[in-house]
């Protein structure tokens, strides 16, 4: 439970506590300390080391491995049918329709705009560019296991796109429009845990996620940099 936990997005904390939970209620008093690859955990007899490979968060199984440990400390359901839960959600593979998530991304890509006050055009295009980026990113992260190349190409492809409709004069703001489109790359969720785990002094845990963050903003910046400049060849 607290590699599945891990892997998929929560805070090391939340790692240590459900484990610990878990084990009271199995009355088998355990201590656990989780970091971004490993979890230890020991009894009196003895003690266990699982490695951990952190990708792609999928909250959505964090939420469900929370209600199955809350359930198992009270009560409401067996060990062994708290095993077979935890199986099915380790290896179920859970997910939006591609549709779903486009019209998600573009949405997503919207809000600035009504900061910066732009026209309609705007609008639709941070939509449509912001989906477009998005695709990018997800069609690059499926066909290849670099990391951060997937958010650096979707970021490229949306400076592409700003820009040629901003030197077309379909664009009022081609800046403003790239600022809105990035939204569905950027790393939220490992900026946030990154907060979160260092103002509860998991120190290692909060400097590893910032990091990655910082990296994934690096390669976003990358990708629109260079984007204006192929852009800046044609117009």
């Amino acid at each position: 439970m607290g590699r599945i936990l891990l892997e998929n997005g929560a805070e090391t904390s939340r790692v240590e506590n459900t484990v610990e939970y878990i084990g009271r209620a199995a009355d088998l008093p355990v201590v656990c300390h989780a970091t971004m690859t490993g979890i230890f955990v020991s009894s009196e007899k003895r003690t266990r080391i699982f490695k951990v490979r952190v990708g792609d968060f999928n909250l959505q199984k964090v939420d469900e491995i929370n209600t199955l440990s809350r359930e198992f400390s009270q009560r409401k359901i067996t060990y062994d049918q708290l095993k077979d839960e935890v199986d099915r959600v380790e290896f179920e593979k859970k997910d939006f329709t591609w549709v779903t998530k486009c019209i998600g991304a573009g949405l997503v890509s919207m809000p600035p705009m009504l900061l910066f006050k732009e026209t309609w055009g705007d609008f639709v295009l941070a939509f449509l560019i912001g989906i477009a980026g998005y695709l990018a990113s997800q069609i690059v992260s499926h066909h290849s296991k670099i990391p951060y190349i997937a958010v650096a190409v979707g970021s490229f492809v949306i400076s592409i796109l700003a820009h040629t409709t901003g030197a077309q004069g379909i664009a009022t703001d081609a800046n403003n429009v790239i600022i809105g489109a990035l939204m569905p790359l950027v790393p939220g969720v490992p900026m946030t845990n990154s907060l979160r785990e260092i103002i509860e002094k998991n120190t290692i845990s909060g400097l590893v996620r910032a990091t990655d963050a910082v990296i994934s903003g690096i390669a976003i910046g990358s990708g629109v940099i260079v984007g204006e400049i192929v852009t800046q060849w044609f117009f």
